[in-house]
């Protein structure tokens, strides 16, 4: 209608402004919205809820490493030597996810400094078919424990997981047996091993390094388990307890060292690994 026009100016308010896709993002717990910066600023934590959103390896990486950082094993692709087949062919998926995700595969590895201190970092991305764990990720996850053995430096593991990748069958869960070996080989060598679970954390995951380290930390309210809340209860047929496989439930009794909210890991690893660094040294 014509009041809702200003003559003589090049202005039509009848016409809708258009917003940039992604600038406001909706908290989950809350239902409230927040734009987008103030989340990147804050680590991708809500700052009134303290809801943490799913990230990947990237961000890890830039929240870690102030000074950037050096990729290792970016180049290993993985195969489908067991022609697995359901209801789309393993390769075709692997390229899928390949193009959509930018990733090679559920695991990067990069080495670098957390506040002028050398550590290697290896972190998964649920994105990629779930964070499952195949042959790439264990030969990746290999690399940045020889790597942290080599050079005598600490070594960090992100966990992201929904367990071992079936499309690789026992080639993946040969990876629970190959990491854990490593970790053991690194734990001779008097080298810390810090494992950091975030949401979720389960299955073949779980039960081999995720559970390792010299320092089990998580995330506020990640799942952290083996087996799923339902086929447990179904399994046991009894009512789980509240808040059962919680990073605060693990902390509780005892599975945990301790829970580190994102916006606060460089500075929290950082007071760990300077009170550590003259024990490793020496060894």
């Amino acid at each position: 209608m014509s009041w809702f026009k200003r003559q003589g100016l090049n202005i039509n308010t009848d016409t809708p402004k258009e917003m940039p896709e992604g600038v406001w993002v909706k908290v989950p717990e809350t239902g409230e919205t927040i734009h987008r910066r103030e989340l990147e600023d804050n680590c991708w934590v809500d700052p009134a809820s303290g809801f943490h959103f799913p990230i990947g390896s990237k961000e890890y990486f830039q929240i870690l490493f102030s000074e950037g950082y050096t990729e290792l094993g970016a180049d290993i692709m993985p195969e489908d030597p067991l022609t697995f087949e359901d209801r789309k062919p393993y390769k075709s998926r692997l390229a899928e996810v390949q193009k959509k995700t930018g990733l090679k595969d559920a695991a990067r590895v990069a080495t670098g400094k957390l506040r002028k201190l050398d550590i290697v970092c290896a972190c998964m991305d649920f994105k990629f078919i779930g964070g499952s764990m195949g042959s790439v990720v264990g030969q990746k996850l290999a690399i940045a424990i020889d790597y942290a053995k080599e050079h005598r430096i600490p070594l960090l593991i992100i966990s992201q997981s929904g367990g071992a990748r079936m499309m690789e069958s026992i080639l993946s869960l040969m990876q629970m047996a190959k990491t854990s070996a490593k970790l053991a080989q690194l734990s001779e060598a008097g080298i810390p091993y810090i494992s950091l679970m975030t949401n979720p954390t389960t299955g073949g995951v779980t039960a081999s390094y995720a559970m390792l380290g010299d320092f089990n930390i998580a995330e506020p309210k990640a799942l952290i388990g083996f087996a799923g809340p339902r086929v447990i209860r179904q399994t046991i047929g009894r009512d789980l307890p509240d808040g059962f496989q919680t990073s605060e439930y693990l902390l509780e009794h005892g599975f945990l060292d301790f829970i580190v909210p994102r916006t606060q890991l460089r500075s929290k690893l950082s007071k760990l690994l300077n009170i550590l660094q003259k024990n490793y040294e020496k060894a």
